[in-house]
C-alpha cells in the first residue's frame, strides 16, 4: 500500500510511476476518487453514531411519559446508522480493491518498460573461454554423479530434481560461505517458516501479479509456501513498533523455495535453472526510510563480493520499472554468464521495496525528534524494507559451468574449499584421482 498522502498530494507523481510500470494511469484516479468515497461514507456513519449517542444519553434522562415517544427516534436512528456503517465498509471495500492496484512508486531514475528495458551498470570479470568444447551443467552433473533430474521427475514431477553426493556437499557449503559472510556483516541467522498465513503473502506482495506462481495450500488450511525467506521475515515484525535507534534490523533467512514458475515453459527448462525447489539464503533489513538506498547498494556490495569470491563473471543490471514486482520501488539483478548459453542469466536479486511492505504489514519505528531522544520521540513512521539474494541453488549452475575442465572435473573455487573438507577438484566417478 502507497502512502496516501503522496496519493493525494501528488498524484501526478504516482500517475507517471505506473505509466512507466505498464500499468493504465486511470488506476490513479480511480483510487484517489475510491478514497475520498471512503472517507466521506465513513465520516456520515461516525457523525450518525455519534448522533445516535447522545439521542441514548437524552432519552435515559427524558422523563417516564415523554419516553414512549422517543422510541419511534430511537429505532429510525438505529437504522440509519446500520445502514451508514454497512455503506462505510463497502466504501472501504471498495477503496481497498482500487488502493491495490497501485504499485509501489518507483525511484526517480529507474528505467521505463518492461523486462528487456533494463540499464546495464557494470560487467566485472572476464568470461571464461575453453580450448574444448564445454559441457553444461546438467551434463557435468550427471557426469560427477551430483545432480539426479530423471529420479526427481519420478519421484515429485517435472523440475524436481536430486542433488546428491558433491553436488548435495557443493550446495551446502555455499550457503554455508554466504552464511558466513552475512554474520561478519552483522546479519542474525535465521531458519525460517515455509508456510505463512494468506495476510503475510499478501502483505508483502506476492498476490498481485506473480500470484500464479504460489503454491497454496487451501482446503482446511490456507496456508501458502514460500518462494523467498523475504515472505517470513517481512512478517516476522508484523503489528510492530521497531527500535532503530542503533541502526537497521538485519537478517540472514535459510530456507527451502517453492515455485510454479508459471508462464516459464520451454524457457530454461533444462537442469537445475527454473526449478520448482530450491534453497536460498535471503538478506533482509529493516531500517529508516532516509537509509533506505545506502542500504540497498550495501546490499550489492555483498553479493558482489560472493560472486567474485567464487570466480564468476557477472554483470549488474537496473531492473525495469514493468519488471519490479509490486512491491519493488527499485531493484538490481546480478546476472552470471553461464558459458553454454553464452549468456547472462539471472543469480541474485534485491530490491528496495520502501515503506510498501511496512504499510501493509503496520510495521513502524518511531524517530527521534530533532533535538535528540533527551527530549523525546515523534509520531510512529512506517520502516523501510529491502531483500536480497546472497546463494541460491542456481548458483552451482555457474559455478559448475565456469570452472570445468576438458575431463568432465571442475577445479573449486578456493573460498569453497575449507566447507568441502578441502577438496580443490570435483571429478567424474570413477575417475582416478591424479594431481590438478
Amino acid at each position: 500500500m502507497i502512502d496516501l498522502a503522496l496519493l493525494r498530494d501528488e498524484p501526478e507523481l504516482v500517475r507517471q510511476s505506473q505509466i512507466a510500470r505498464g500499468n493504465a494511469p486511470e488506476t490513479v484516479d480511480a483510487a484517489i476518487e475510491a478514497d475520498r468515497s471512503r472517507r466521506t461514507a465513513l465520516s456520515a456513519f461516525e457523525e450518525l453514531r455519534a448522533e445516535q449517542n447522545a439521542f441514548g444519553k437524552k432519552v435515559a434522562a427524558a422523563p417516564k411519559e415523554e419516553k414512549a415517544a422517543l422510541v419511534a427516534q430511537v429505532k429510525d436512528l438505529s437504522e440509519r446508522v446500520k445502514q451508514a456503517e454497512l455503506a462505510a465498509k463497502d466504501a472501504a471495500d471498495v477503496a481497498s480493491d482500487a488502493l491495490s492496484r497501485i504499485e509501489n512508486v518507483v525511484i526517480e531514475g529507474v528505467p521505463a518498460g518492461g523486462e528487456e528495458d533494463f540499464v546495464e551498470l557494470r560487467r566485472v570479470g572476464e568470461a571464461p573461454t575453453f580450448d574444448f568444447t564445454p559441457r553444461d551443467h546438467l551434463e557435468i552433473g550427471e557426469l560427477l554423479d551430483a545432480i539426479d533430474m530423471e529420479r526427481g521427475a519420478k519421484v515429485s514431477g517435472a523440475r524436481f530434481y536430486f542433488l546428491k553426493g558433491v553436488g548435495a556437499r557443493l550446495e551446502i557449503a555455499l550457503m554455508n560461505l554466504a552464511l558466513d559472510k552475512a554474520l561478519a556483516a552483522g546479519f542474525t541467522p535465521m531458519i525460517v517458516p515455509t508456510l505463512v498465513r494468506p495476510e503475510i503473502m499478501q502483505g508483502t506482495g506476492f498476490l498481485g501479479n506473480h500470484a500464479d506462481e504460489v503454491y497454496h495450500l487451501d482446503k482446511d488450511d490456507d496456508l501458502y509456501l514460500v518462494g523467498t525467506s523475504e515472505v517470513a521475515l517481512a512478517g516476522y515484525h508484523q503489528g510492530e513498533i521497531l527500535d532503530l535507534s542503533h541502526g537497521p534490523l538485519r537478517y540472514a533467512g535459510w530456507s527451502t523455495c517453492y515455485r510454479r514458475e508459471a508462464g516459464s515453459y520451454g524457457k530454461d527448462t533444462r537442469g537445475i535453472i527454473r526449478v520448482h525447489q530450491f534453497n536460498k539464503l535471503e538478506m533482509f533489513v529493516y531500517t529508516e526510510p532516509a537509509d533506505a538506498e545506502a542500504e540497498h547498494l550495501r546490499l550489492v556490495a555483498l553479493q558482489e563480493e560472493m560472486l567474485t569470491a567464487l570466480g564468476l563473471s557477472y554483470r549488474v543490471i537496473d531492473v525495469a520499472a514493468g519488471d519490479l514486482g509490486s512491491s519493488a520501488a527499485r531493484k538490481y539483478d546480478i546476472e552470471a554468464w553461464v558459458p553454454t548459453q553464452g549468456a547472462f542469466r539471472e543469480l541474485t536479486s534485491t530490491s528496495n521495496c520502501t515503506t510498501y511492505q511496512a504499510r501493509r504489514l503496520d510495521i513502524r519505528f518511531r524517530p527521534e525528534t530533532a533535538s535528540g531522544a533527551a527530549e523525546g520521540k515523534g509520531k510512529t513512521q512506517p520502516v523501510a524494507t529491502l531483500n536480497g539474494t546472497l546463494a541460491t541453488t542456481r548458483w552451482i549452475v555457474a559455478i559448475l559451468e565456469t570452472h570445468q575442465q576438458a575431463d568432465g572435473s571442475v577445479r573449486v573455487p578456493e573460498v569453497l574449499r575449507p566447507y568441502l573438507g578441502g577438496i580443490d577438484v570435483l571429478r567424474p566417478r570413477g575417475a582416478e584421482v591424479t594431481e590438478a
